[in-house]
């Protein structure tokens, strides 16, 4: 990527959009901060729940899940944590899909990775 193939109203562009995500997120700010994701372990026997911060709130582990060797416990507790990461994160997207019409996150993510990775000349 070449910076000085930029032009000022892609960078006007890129400000306005900034400035919507901004002002939607400090109106969002509150559903943001309830937002919740829920994930389950393989065999059903682990859930865990997330913030939307990243943050693990609540680890359950059912009784039979007791029986199993300590490496499989391990394993399922991360895989209900990962899912419950995967859970907020869509409910996030789909926020901001309400929020922002027209604004697709996965793909402002996209763009984002590019830029960062090009090599600039």
């Amino acid at each position: 990527m070449d910076p000085a193939g930029i032009r000022d109203e892609d960078i006007r562009r890129a400000e306005d959009e900034a400035d919507r995500i901004l002002a939607w997120v400090e109106r969002a700010q509150a559903a943001l901060d309830e937002l919740r994701g829920v994930g389950e372990s393989p065999s059903g026997q682990v859930e865990a729940t997330v913030a939307g911060n990243g943050r693990v709130l609540d680890v359950t582990i059912k009784p039979r899940a007791m029986r199993m060797d300590s490496v499989t416990l391990s394993e399922e507790v991360l895989e209900a944590v990962a899912r419950a990461g995967l859970d907020v994160a869509r409910r996030t997207e789909e926020l901001m899909r309400e929020g922002l019409p027209g604004f697709e996150p996965g793909e402002a993510a996209a763009q984002m990775e590019r830029v960062m990775n090009a090599q600039w000349r």
